[in-house]
């Protein structure tokens, strides 16, 4: 889990983007910090466990498109790209038992001079293992900072997802698009969208058939 420093960047909404780069210069290596909640239960379920906990295996990916083609996927099965440009930290199995802590519970960072020239989208999206309801997890969170997995120099933007009537049913959320522009520079647009597949494979087909949409 990695310590947050105080700053938290801009706030951003559904559909909002920013560049990513500081006072004109292209950043180079972000990190994508995924933050979320364990489930809270009450009164019965407390009675049978005698918890009133439990934890949340959700999985943060990031898939990578070349125009139309899927080129691949970054996940708990496949933690660094084919060229070392992508790495994820690792599988987080239970979220925040204790509450929002401050900490990143996965970590995907980036190296953007390094992504191949042909890659121009790069999707982020949360699945849950489980298959435990969206509708339950009190909290979702993408965080896109500079620094590394272990330091935080500032944070340029959060993207936070409370609980919201419209992911209710549904285990994949997308959070976010990384897309590359003229220049070779690239920006973040928050989604925020319920997915209907279930499972991270069908993930990667669903965006190739249905959201994906070459410029």
């Amino acid at each position: 889990m990695i310590t947050l420093d105080k700053k938290t960047g801009i706030n951003l909404k559904k559909g909002a983007s920013i560049k990513l780069e500081k006072e004109g210069t292209r950043l180079r290596q972000i990190c994508i910090g995924l933050n979320w909640g364990a489930i809270h239960k009450k009164g019965f379920f407390r009675s049978l466990t005698g918890s009133n906990t439990v934890s949340v295996d959700l999985d943060g990916a990031v898939s990578l498109f070349a125009g139309n083609q899927l080129t691949e996927t970054i996940y708990y099965q496949k933690l660094v790209s084919y060229n070392g440009s992508i790495r994820h930290s690792g599988d987080d199995l239970t979220g925040d038992l204790d509450g929002d802590d401050g900490l990143d519970n996965e970590v995907i960072t980036i190296d953007l001079p390094q992504i191949e020239p042909h890659v121009d989208t790069i999707y982020i999206y949360l699945n849950s293992y489980k298959g435990q309801d969206f509708g339950e997890i009190p909290y979702s969170k993408v965080r896109i900072y500079e620094g590394t997995p272990d330091y935080v120099n500032e944070v340029l933007a959060t993207f936070n997802l409370s609980v919201d009537d419209k992911f209710k049913g549904f285990v994949s959320m997308m959070m976010g698009k990384l897309t590359r522009t003229k220049g070779n520079r690239w920006e973040f647009t928050a989604l925020g969208e319920p997915l209907s597949p279930r499972k991270i494979p069908q993930i990667e087909t669903y965006l190739r058939q249905q959201i994906h949409q070459p410029r």
